[in-house]
Order: structure tokens, then sequence, then C-alpha cells
């Protein structure tokens, strides 16, 4: 089995949309569509619902781009891709020791977006570059992952961040302290075994 190279990854455009829309998480917290005073609050308890997720089950729900930085090479023809599913590969980056950047060129590699967690794999007869790299940070990886749209997220992770949402509603201060009732993780880590990354 694959193991993901150890490395670095960070979020540098976030989602422009999210899995569930203001209107699904109302009806979930039982507010009148029409009134608008809490629109702000419950959009926060979205976002909060979609990062916890994300965060146990290791995906990307919606399209974003990211970066994967590593050390070095892989000892093999391929690099694990976090965060799936994979939509596409930006970029393939490396830095000498004197910090000159070079790109990896993307004729020498393929990259797969149908297995999960997708990767980058070297082609036939090619190696990865043999110039002497940096000692931290030396390869990046541009990325972008997650369902293009909203309705392509899985319903289990649907309803699993409809459960945060209407927990964060109904229980603010415990919501504020950065609390989850154990009764809601619980059904919230089933839902999400359901599709969670297992490859890692």
């Amino acid at each position: 089995m694959s193991v993901l190279v150890e490395g670095k990854w960070r979020v540098t455009v976030p989602p422009t949309f999210e899995p569930l829309s203001l209107a699904e998480a109302k009806q979930q917290c039982r507010v009148d569509p029409g009134l608008t005073d809490e629109n702000l609050l419950i959009e926060s308890y979205i976002r909060a619902a979609r990062e916890f997720c994300a965060g146990l089950d290791w995906r990307a729900y919606c399209t974003q781009t990211l970066e994967l930085w590593l050390d070095e090479w892989p000892d093999d023809d391929e690099i694990i891709i976090p965060r799936p599913p994979l939509q596409s590969v930006t970029s393939v980056k490396y830095y000498g020791v004197d910090d000159t950047e070079y790109t990896f060129d993307p004729a020498k590699y393929f990259v797969d977006t149908v297995g999960e967690p997708g990767q980058v794999h070297l082609r036939g007869y090619q190696m990865w570059p043999t110039t002497v790299l940096r000692d931290y940070n030396a390869v990046c990886v541009t990325f972008v992952a997650g369902w293009s749209t909203p309705d392509l997220v899985p319903e289990t992770i649907k309803q699993a961040m409809r459960l945060l949402v209407g927990h964060f509603y109904e229980n603010r201060e415990d919501t504020q302290s950065g609390t989850v009732n154990r009764a809601i993780e619980n059904g919230v880590r089933a839902l999400l075994g359901v599709n969670q990354v297992r490859s890692f």
C-alpha cells in the first residue's frame, strides 16, 4: 500500500462554496427561512462543521487549491497527494541549494485522479530530477482538490455536517468553548467513516 511521503500541506485558495446551503442549514436548525437575523451566525456554523468533518476524514470537500511541501523526492516513483478527491495538479516545482526554483516537466509524470488518494506517477523510464535540493521545503506540488459542486459531495458527509450545525445552533456556549457533545461526535464519526480516506 502506498504511504504518504512525510510532508506539509496548506490551502492557498480556499473554497468559494460550502457543501450545505444556508437554506439547508436553516431547515436543520428549524429556523424560519424568512428570518435573516442569524444568517451570518449559521453560515459560520456551516464553515465550522465543514472544517471539523474534513479534518476527521482527511478530505477536501469543496474545490480549493493546496500546496504539498516535501523535503526530498520520494524513494519510489509516486507522490501521494493528500486531501482527496484530487481534481488536478497545477505544477511540481523544486528548489536547489541556492533556492533556485525549477519546474518539473509535466510530460514526465502522470496524474492519477481516479484512485483515492490521488497520486503523481513518474511515466515509464523517467526519474525525479537529480538537482541537489535545499534541506527543507525542497519540493512543492500545487494541486486542486475537492468536489466541484455541492451536489457531488456525498450525502453522508452532508448529514454529518447537519448534525454539527444543529448542535452548534442549540448549544452556543459549548460551541464557543470548542466542545462537541460526545453523542453528536460519535454520530458524525460514524457517518464520515463511510467515505473516510484509509490509505494514509
